[in-house]
């Protein structure tokens, strides 16, 4: 039987695997299928990110938003937590369902099954398969098919650290890849994206966090090649699912639309701000429309706005203008350098009542490095070399089925190698 295991390695941006920040990958790298030009979605943040993983689909189809998302309740427009473990209940009961496409677990269910490992936000992990069809093992909960909580010693008690990665990587190698063997599995690990929120980039609690990642790719490539060795055809994925740039300053931009008279929009949920970190959607209902849209131009013209998309341009970075979203707000970025020499500084949109802490790392926009993931394809079926075409997140899940000989169709994305 064919099998798939994808790695993702949180808030790993393509440019630091290199020889000397990276060397194990950099040298697997050097025997694989290297995505030359791979991307991130919008929001480039890991709930939405999961989402598009899993579905091979953008949020315009998966109906996921982002790591804040908007949802109408009882006429208002209320932002919530995707992170918190309470999210899917707050999705079903606003909307009817969560994902509205098929993931991944749905498609393999009975071909071999899934498993996924998650050491990220709660939200994040659930959402790889929210509708329970496989395995989602947690810290926060595990659950098997059907939505049944796992408990005991077979629950996945973690800690939420680099240590806590490492703990579940050796459990993902012996458990899951040497005695379970579903047909797709995935390991998500929580770094270098939880070091870099209170981390700056290149420091040295960086370039740790980036050592003990690898350690963790490095035991399952080891524990790979001992099953092909035992003729075992396995597809290895190792990828991220987006970048980090660096925190400059923060803007309320609830404070700065109060400002300009909409206060009363705000609060009665006829407005909303959903912040992503480097971005933020803006939501209208009927009833603030107009007067969101009003001041989108003077917004623009912010020193800490990028760029706006609204209806088009929504549409182009994957979005709907639908579920009440009106528009995406890209932040500011300047070129300053931090004081380890990592150039780019963003804006960020804050979150109220949120600690603020100016020069780690985020993410959440369409900026250059934030959207600039790494993925490689590894396996007997795969030429070593460069794909030069641009892929993306959502290309990850239609390879992974390709690969097992099984359906692709309804997906945004297409395998990345022809396996027939």
């Amino acid at each position: 039987m064919k099998r798939t295991v994808f790695v993702c390695c949180d808030g790993l941006g393509r440019s630091w695997v290199t020889r000397e920040r990276t060397p194990l990958l950099h040298e697997t790298a050097g025997r694989s299928l290297w995505c030359a030009d791979h991307r991130a979605i919008f929001p480039s943040a890991t709930r939405a990110s999961a989402s598009s993983v899993a579905t091979g689909c953008r949020p315009a189809r998966h109906g996921l938003h982002g790591n804040r998302m908007g949802l109408i309740e009882n006429g208002r427009i209320v932002v919530r937590d995707v992170g918190l473990p309470a999210f899917r209940s707050q999705m079903r009961a606003a909307t009817g369902g969560t994902l509205r496409v098929p993931t991944l677990a749905e498609r393999v269910a009975g071909a071999g099954g899934f498993v996924g490992f998650s050491n990220v936000s709660p939200g994040a992990a659930y959402f790889l398969d929210p509708e329970s069809f496989g395995f989602v093992y947690h810290r926060a909960g595990s659950y098997a098919p059907g939505g049944s909580l796992i408990e005991g010693a077979d629950a996945l008690a973690v800690s939420h650290d680099l240590a806590g990665d490492w703990a579940m990587t050796e459990r993902f190698c012996l458990e899951i890849l040497r005695e379970r063997k579903p047909s797709a599995a995935v390991l998500w690990l929580a770094n270098p994206d939880l070091t870099l929120h209170g981390a700056p980039l290149g420091s040295p609690a960086h370039h740790d966090a980036l050592r003990v990642t690898e350690r963790c790719v490095g035991a399952v490539i080891e524990t790979v090649e001992r099953l092909r060795a035992a003729e075992e055809d396995i597809l290895l994925l190792i990828g991220s699912d987006h970048g980090q740039e660096t925190i400059g300053d923060y803007v309320g931009i609830e404070e700065w639309l109060a400002a300009r008279g909409l206060g009363g929009e705000l609060a009665d949920g006829r407005i909303a701000v959903a912040s992503q970190g480097t971005a933020a959607l803006l939501y209208a209902g009927n009833g603030g429309r107009a007067a969101l849209l009003a001041v989108l131009e003077d917004m623009r013209a912010q020193p800490w706005a990028d760029d706006i998309a609204v209806a088009d341009g929504l549409a182009a970075l994957g979005h709907a203008a639908a579920g009440g979203v009106l528009a995406a707000v890209n932040m500011g970025r300047r070129d300053d350098a931090n004081p380890y020499g990592v150039r780019g500084t963003r804006w960020v949109a804050a979150v109220p009542g949120s600690a603020k802490t100016v020069g780690c790392g985020q993410h959440g926009g369409w900026g250059p490095d934030e959207t600039r993931p790494f993925l490689l394809l590894n396996g007997m079926d795969v030429s070593p070399g460069e794909h030069s075409r641009t892929s993306s997140l959502v290309d990850i899940a239609p390879t992974m089925l390709a690969f097992l000989g099984l359906p692709t169709g309804g997906m945004d994305g297409a395998p990345i190698v022809d396996f027939q």
